[in-house]
């Protein structure tokens, strides 16, 4: 039975204490431990993820690269950016990895709802898009995730028959679109650590000195950019009750 997310607000912080306290908060943990939620903002960071490659990273300059064991590539954590951290007992709030991730992605898109922005998924790629042309438009993308074999297949049975590719399988598409939160997570003994950050009001400079999440040409946005004025605290607060709404069994 779950006991619910327990909220803390870490502030401003260092990524590699963090990193390390998740790791020792998942491994001490018990059947019996109460579920957390950390939301904080990190100074300036790269992070590598377990597929990472060295040649996704251009020039890092000054900012540390620090490499993780979470899935995924590389990306940027820096001031203006909420980023929050699940420690979650899988097994007991009774969902599997799957839908962990949809469930954390439903929450950043219902945050964006609240500020009157879409926010799409894209098959093949975790994390949460916006359309760069009319970030409040509610029309489908061609390239979100297909629910029904007739939509992943197109009109043409044959296609499937006769087992050629399902549409949208030369990778996702991201044209005209832009990343607006980044999602990475690893689970231990059905504990999660690792988790999503979303991108408020940033400097996102560092983002050009890398592939982010291993995808060139990929732009990157936050809520400024695309003419949302919100604070950080109001993003953190909203983010942090979304997920604490939808990661409940």
């Amino acid at each position: 039975m779950s006991m619910g997310l327990s909220l803390r607000r870490l502030g401003r912080v260092d990524y590699l204490p963090i990193y390390a306290a998740m790791q020792a908060f998942t491994a001490a943990r018990t059947a019996e431990t109460p579920d957390e939620l950390w939301i904080c903002e990190h100074n300036p960071v790269y992070t590598q993820g377990l597929a990472g490659k060295a040649e996704h990273i251009f020039n890092p300059a000054s900012i540390p690269v620090v490499q993780t064991n979470r899935g995924g590539q590389v990306t940027y954590h820096g001031p203006g950016q909420v980023v929050a951290y699940p420690l979650l007992d899988l097994k007991r709030a009774g969902y599997f990895i799957k839908e962990y991730v949809y469930r954390i992605e439903e929450a950043v898109i219902r945050t964006l709802a609240a500020f009157g922005v879409t926010g799409h998924r894209v098959a093949g790629a975790p994390g949460i898009y916006v359309r760069l042309d009319d970030p409040a438009s509610h029309a489908l993308l061609p390239q979100r995730p297909m629910k029904s074999e007739s939509e992943k297949w197109g009109s043409d049975p044959a296609a499937k028959r006769n087992g050629f590719p399902p549409l949208f399988s030369g990778g996702p598409n991201f044209e005209g679109l832009g990343k607006i939160a980044a999602l990475g997570i690893k689970v231990s003994r059905n504990g999660t650590y690792h988790g999503v950050a979303l991108n408020v009001a940033m400097d996102l400079e560092p983002y050009a000195r890398i592939n982010p999440c291993g995808y060139a040409g990929l732009q990157t946005v936050d809520l400024s950019t695309i003419g949302i004025c919100v604070g950080w605290d109001e993003a953190a607060e909203l983010l942090g009750h979304k997920l604490t709404r939808y990661l409940a069994p």
